[in-house]
């Protein structure tokens, strides 16, 4: 059962988005997409900090995807599961809290630095990278490398079936003991779906993963500016080409992008500006995956998007 209540008008909505999309000059964007889209009465920050994890998540939900449940390479997506798993090594004091931890974290979310994933992923899993392995040192070396997986498995959740978070994010690629772990097809590279995403960022969002201090932290690290000038000193802002840009100004987005030369994907969550004697919109989750190089190189397929279901929610 999925972790929101399925919203048929939404659905279409979705469909009649990719649709008109593919009509407008972009051929094939329906194999390409997953899409997961959820719409809420209230504010979602630290809903869940007084509650039960049972009372939050039997919580109403109204959502629709679009292949949402198909993973997908995350590209830099996947920071979001590292993040968290941090968080979580460090309430279970696996992980020693310190300023070059905080300052890891910090550039892997807010800078998307790869250097900085190195260390995280490192630090979780006890593992580093290097020249590759004889077969026993390498099989201890894979089973650390599985810790955030098992962590990820734990959790029970049914969106996270066929994910896999156990490489590093890089410029240009694994190389040692890293490549072999990739496999001789790539088989073992990070796989995560927009369902995924969407639970695992709500969650966070919301005060209903590892502590409500925890999650004020990953919180504040997810927060973006939508400030022109801000995005004009910063040009790997990570809202100019994704979900950000299409958002109205004065919206508040908290977001993790990902982006490289096959991928262009945006996990965000969005409150939306009062506009005139309207009412104000509800806030909504939008999970966004894009393939191929064709997507990579659309810088405005993102923002085209948002904007559309950003005034959608406002209907």
């Amino acid at each position: 059962m999925a972790f929101y209540s399925p919203d048929p008008a939404m659905a279409q909505i979705l469909a009649d988005l990719v649709r008109a999309l593919e009509l407008e000059g972009r051929p094939g964007l329906a194999q390409q997409l997953s899409i997961t889209w959820l719409r809420y009465d209230q504010p979602l920050l630290g809903r869940a900090a007084d509650l039960d994890p049972a009372q939050f998540w039997a919580q109403p939900v109204q959502g629709a995807s679009w292949a949402g449940d198909r993973p997908r390479y995350p590209a830099s997506v996947v920071k979001l599961v590292y993040l968290v798993a941090a968080e979580a090594w460090r309430q279970a004091d696996l992980l020693a809290d310190t300023p070059e931890l905080r300052r890891a974290l910090s550039d892997m979310i807010r800078d998307s630095s790869n250097d900085a994933t190195s260390l995280v992923v490192d630090l979780l899993s006890g593992t580093t990278s290097g020249p590759s392995l004889p077969p026993e040192r390498m099989a201890h070396w894979v089973e650390q490398r599985q810790l955030v997986n098992g962590w990820l498995s734990e959790l029970g959740w049914p969106e996270l079936q066929g994910c896999n978070a156990c490489q590093k994010t890089w410029g240009d690629g694994p190389y040692g003991r890293e490549r072999d772990y990739y496999g001789t097809e790539l088989e073992n590279r990070n796989r995560l779906s927009t369902d995924a995403v969407a639970r695992l960022l709500q969650a966070v969002l919301a005060s209903a993963l590892v502590s409500p201090p925890a999650c004020a932290r990953m919180t504040a690290l997810l927060a973006r500016s939508l400030d022109p000038a801000l995005r004009l000193a910063d040009p790997e802002n990570q809202v100019d080409g994704f979900i950000g840009e299409g958002l109205p100004l004065g919206s508040r987005l908290w977001s993790k992008a990902g982006w490289m030369s096959q991928a262009r994907h945006d996990a965000a969550y969005v409150e939306l500006p009062a506009e005139g004697s309207m009412p104000k919109a509800g806030p909504f989750l939008l999970v966004i995956f894009s393939e191929g190089q064709a997507c990579a190189q659309d810088p405005k397929l993102l923002p085209e998007m948002a904007s559309r279901l950003a005034a959608a929610s406002l209907q």
